[in-house]
């Protein structure tokens, strides 16, 4: 079976970021992990990409982890190395200066839908369907529930990771894992398109906005008013924010200098 690969594909600003292993139903092996880290890193360090789509190649999105390769390869240091280096990988998609968004079909499974939980937003296809479904199998789905629990409601993600069961694409924007429902086929246009529109706007703009919005979710309510209160101030002290305002007074369409 084919390592796989993680294929880049731009549209004008947006840079399409495909899983390519469809055999596995795009399995995060450590070799799809290291490469989907690599593509990352190129599309974050390009100035002419202002956002990313993610999706998965074949019948699905993602799978989770290769279990395959985790009972072939499972010593205590392999392990951590898998783990921490998906871990590390996630967390870039989190905490990364540009928008990243799923366009799911098919599964999105345990660490697959750990994938999806870690994107800035995700746009579903009305047959696709999300579950940490590890409980069933002897392996409680401990690290996709770090982005799990962080992006659905407490009681939400409990009943995924002790039912093991899956959830349709209207549950899962019920419970705010996705955000929008499309008729299956459309969902990478529709995810396109809104990555196009965030394109539109100060790469300056989103990129201290992204790091406000994760700063502020850890902070006490008071320390996070402080935070982003400096935060308004950088950004209105920013060549971006005086040209937008002034284009929004003249009717104007703004020219953007990311400064």
């Amino acid at each position: 079976m084919s390592d796989g690969k993680v294929t880049s594909e731009d549209r004008g600003r947006v840079r399409i970021l495909t899983l390519d292993r469809p055999n596995a139903y795009n399995a995060l092996s450590l070799h799809m992990i290291d490469a989907l880290d690599a593509a990352l890193g190129e599309a974050l360090a390009d100035d002419a990409v202002g956002a990313l789509v993610l999706q998965g190649s074949g019948r699905g999105f993602c799978a989770g982890h290769d279990l395959k390769e985790m009972r072939a390869h499972g010593s205590a240091e392999e392990l951590t190395q898998l783990f921490d280096r998906c871990g590390v990988v996630m967390e870039r998609i989190a905490v990364s200066t540009k928008p990243v968004i799923a366009a799911v079909h098919g599964v999105a499974t345990a660490a697959g839908c750990q994938l999806v939980a870690s994107c800035d937003l995700a746009v579903a296809a009305a047959s696709a369907r999300f579950a940490t479904p590890g409980v069933n199998i002897g392996l409680f789905c401990s690290t996709p529930m770090v982005a799990l629990s962080r992006a659905v409601p407490r009681k939400h993600a409990l009943e995924m990771l002790l039912l093991g069961e899956m959830i349709d694409a209207e549950h899962a924007a019920r419970i705010g894992l996705v955000n929008r429902v499309v008729a299956d086929g459309s969902q990478l246009d529709a995810a396109i398109a809104m990555a196009e529109r965030i394109s539109g706007h100060s790469p300056l703009v989103l990129r201290l906005g992204k790091a406000a919005f994760q700063a502020q979710l850890e902070q006490p309510l008071p320390e996070a008013y402080r935070h982003c209160a400096q935060v308004m101030v950088d950004n209105m002290l920013a060549l971006d924010a005086a040209e937008g305002i002034d284009a929004f007074l003249e009717g104007r369409k703004a020219s953007w200098q990311n400064a």
